[in-house]
């Protein structure tokens, strides 16, 4: 579980505080200085504030979607999340606000993650009734609920280039200038610039298809966003996205795989990966990744019991295998 959203803002309004020295007025110090004064009014925000529990079903998600949630990263995170929350509790509430157009609902402001893995916990139990989700209950406007949003940005695992090109659009559509959005994205107004520009000329749906990409920062992002000036790109991409090699491949693979669809080179791209789930009891317990190079064997967190078992056997495992294949007729595997 990651650390308490509100010791981390509690933690930074105090080393500001605690400062003796006047703040140098460099670039860095601009945008971050906000955030950490909007840290502190969350935090005398969250003080105030009273913990309700509130039916999980009643919560919608935020209008406005910063994070991908649909690569293999992002999903075992949830999985991690979900059994620390089934075998610990819900140790943060989420914040959310009344609905503005449908009565007796909810709408996300932060916490989306914890409300995913409770929502999917309380789909699993026999009784439903009984699973509640803490959270906060603030009246917010848009514009608020977006700086609420990006708040918990500012002190969780940072967005990737991808997240925060699209999560600029949304928060151009909402009104906000490049300079507003400096604290926000915690980004300098060139960045910004750069992120809006790779966002209008890379359709949002491939920019989701490629994914989070973490290894992948902002040049390559910009050299593929070029490669749209030719008006036949998009329609090459598409073709290799809705591929089977394209959706097993990383994040990396797939910058790849486009941008070589992209300049018309489709056809020389080869399977870059392979993946096979190894299930057990309905439950992944392993993936085998095979590539030109080599095979990657991963076991979800959810089953570390089993990874320790295994790294510990695998010696003996595979002298069984050599003693098998020495016994084997010529010829056969």
């Amino acid at each position: 579980m990651k650390k308490s959203i509100v010791k981390m803002m509690s933690n930074a309004t105090a080393a500001a505080a605690e400062r003796k020295d006047p703040p140098k007025p460099d670039a860095q110090q601009k945008v971050t200085a906000p955030v950490v004064n909007s840290m502190g009014r969350a935090l005398s925000h969250m003080r105030e504030d009273s913990i309700v529990s509130l039916d999980p079903s009643k919560i919608d998600p935020s209008p406005y979607q910063d994070r991908f949630e649909t690569d293999e990263e992002a999903r075992e995170a949830l999985e991690e999340l979900k059994l620390s929350i089934h075998d610990e509790g819900q140790r943060i509430p989420v914040l959310v606000r009344p609905h503005p157009v449908k009565k007796d609902r909810y709408q996300l402001a932060y916490g989306h993650r914890r409300l995913f893995a409770i929502q999917a916990l309380m789909s699993e139990t026999a009784k439903p009734e009984t699973v509640k989700v803490k959270a906060y209950v603030r009246k917010l406007s848009d514009a608020e609920l977006i700086k609420e949003q990006s708040l918990e940005n500012g002190v969780r695992e940072n967005l990737t280039f991808a997240e925060m090109a699209l999560w600029a659009v949304q928060l151009r559509a909402a009104g906000l200038k490049q300079r507003e959005m400096q604290p926000v994205l915690g980004q300098v107004q060139t960045v910004i610039s750069n992120m809006l520009k790779v966002a209008d000329s890379i359709p949002p749906d491939i920019i989701r298809a490629i994914g989070r990409a973490r290894n992948v920062g902002r040049p390559a992002w910009m050299d593929f966003a070029r490669l749209f000036d030719d008006p036949n790109a998009e329609k090459r991409i598409r073709k290799v996205v809705e591929s089977a090699d394209f959706k097993i491949a990383s994040a990396q693979e797939r910058m790849a795989m486009a941008a070589n669809a992209a300049r018309g080179r489709a056809k020389k791209q080869k399977a870059l990966s392979d993946t096979v789930e190894i299930n057990a009891n309905g439950t992944v317990v392993a993936r085998l990744k095979t590539s030109a190079s080599a095979t990657t064997f991963s076991i979800p967190k959810s089953e570390m019991e089993f990874a320790s078992w295994l790294s510990q056997n695998l010696p003996n495992l595979h002298g069984d295998f050599l003693r098998q294949r020495e016994k084997s007729p010529k010829g056969e595997d």
